[in-house]
């Protein structure tokens, strides 16, 4: 375990440069005394190691060290080649790069790895898009990337849902989120950090100037925040209904994660029939008809009324229209 986290130290020196003990303490969840006691073991064993003090102190390695580490467990050779999405990678301008580095890593590891870390290409393949949907172009994304890593603000035309639709901004980029096969910009614009599709992005005027990108910002909590304040945004009501013990069984092909555990957290006693009567969340009742009637029969809407009547009059409208048209079709 030490050993393992003596190397975790010289890995995070040599990636991101300048740490303090209390950064690494967290990082590595031990306690400032004992990484204390971790770098006078690296110093001892003849480690190129530095510590300034003061307020903008903390570890360094010498410029131009590297560490070269050839003990890989079999685990982490073959989990290296699941890390990477061609497809994002290739969206990126990258999927060349990332076979080229996949080809030097499979020639640097040993016979034995070499074998199984191949054995994984060949057995799995990870496709990010969700179904149903075709790629979206994302014509600007390289550039958006190159900002996001270069740290150049950016001057964009934006397509947006909400009047007025076609918006100028001004951003800042933080980072680049892919989401289902779409990507996703997450920028400052003016005082707030917003979302951004990239596939809305009209025009794009790369600016000379920089801006500095905030160190305690990160990038993964930003993120699963939003999915949680979009997910209560979006459901701002509540439906009783009925499931028959196949709607339930086909609820989460047909609904998004937070409406199945709502489902599955207020779920009454199955009655005689087997149906089961849960509380979720809607969007709008427009949203919610178009929902629940790809649940057919195997649903019943009880509350709200005005959900219930809109259901049961286009089911009305269904029943005349395929009602009058036996027998005429060909």
């Amino acid at each position: 375990m030490r050993a393992s986290r003596l190397v975790s130290i010289l890995l995070l020196l040599q990636t991101r440069g300048l740490m303090t003990a209390q950064e690494l303490a967290g990082r590595l969840e031990v306690s400032v005394r004992t990484i204390y006691r971790d770098m006078e073991s690296l110093h001892a064993a003849g480690i190129p190691l530095y510590g300034d003090a003061g307020p903008r102190g903390g570890y360094r390695l010498l410029d131009g060290y590297r560490t070269r580490l050839t003990g890989l467990t079999t685990d982490e050779a073959e989990s290296l080649f699941l890390a990477g999405l061609p497809g994002p990678a290739a969206e990126l301008g990258l999927g060349a790069v990332v076979t080229a580095a996949q080809l030097k890593l499979m020639a640097a590891l040993p016979v034995e790895l070499r074998d199984r870390a191949g054995r994984i290409q060949e057995r799995f393949h990870l496709d990010a898009p969700t179904w149903y949907r075709d790629p979206e172009p994302v014509t600007h994304l390289p550039a958006v990337a190159d900002a996001v890593w270069n740290e150049h603000r950016l001057q964009v035309r934006y397509r947006r849902w909400k009047a007025p639709q076609e918006v100028e901004r001004r951003l800042e980029p933080y980072g680049l989120v892919v989401k289902a096969g779409r990507w996703y910009l997450v920028a400052r614009s003016g005082e707030d950090v917003r979302t951004y599709r990239v596939s809305q992005i009209l025009d794009l005027h790369p600016l000379p100037e920089r801006f500095t990108r905030p160190d305690d910002f990160d990038l993964a909590a930003y993120w699963q925040s939003y999915l949680e304040e979009f997910e209560a945004r979006l459901r701002r009501g509540e439906a009783v209904v009925r499931l028959s013990p196949r709607g339930l069984e086909r609820l989460p092909d047909l609904m998004t994660p937070g409406v199945m555990t709502a489902a599955r957290q207020s779920a009454e006693p199955p009655d005689a029939r087997g149906w089961t009567r849960v509380t979720v969340p809607i969007e709008s009742v427009d949203h919610a008809v178009g929902e629940f009637l790809r649940l057919g029969a195997d649903a019943e809407v009880l509350s709200p009324a005005e959900l219930r009547e809109r259901v049961a009059a286009t089911a009305e409208e269904l029943t005349l229209l395929y009602g009058s048209s036996r027998g005429t079709a060909g």
